[in-house]
């Protein structure tokens, strides 16, 4: 089975509060073993662990996770690349870049909505 590449591809979260090991293995596309391995380089990856170490990863977590695999499976990054690009202010930067894309996104969408409208009134 191929990895999907983009995030896009991958299953929508379901709207509960905890996920075990292997339902984000399955969300985010990643091995539990990989998992384990980022949540020793990533101090951003906090699951809670509970008895018999059990981990239960969080919404956040599984979002964090997501964000951490397009770093370094679609842009290529390190693993202390994407570690330091999490953690530094180019987190903060990209928010404001995406933001703006959002936006940019939304006005297309409605220029789009009105044209479609007024072809629909014809």
């Amino acid at each position: 089975m191929l990895e999907p590449s983009h995030n896009d591809e991958l299953p929508a979260i379901p709207g509960k509060r905890y996920f075990t090991i292997g339902e984000v293995s399955e969300l985010c596309a990643v091995k539990p073993h990989v998992l384990r391995y980022w949540e020793q380089e990533f101090p951003q990856l906090s699951p809670v662990k509970r008895r018999g170490n059990r981990r239960y990863y969080q919404r956040q977590d599984v979002l964090m996770i997501r964000q951490i695999r397009a770093l370094l499976y679609d842009q290529g990054f390190t693993i202390g690349g994407a570690r330091q690009r999490l953690s530094g202010e180019e987190a903060k930067e990209d928010i404001t870049q995406y933001k703006q894309l959002i936006r940019q996104t939304i006005a297309e969408l409605e220029d789009v909505l009105q044209v479609l409208k007024m072809r629909s009134h014809h």
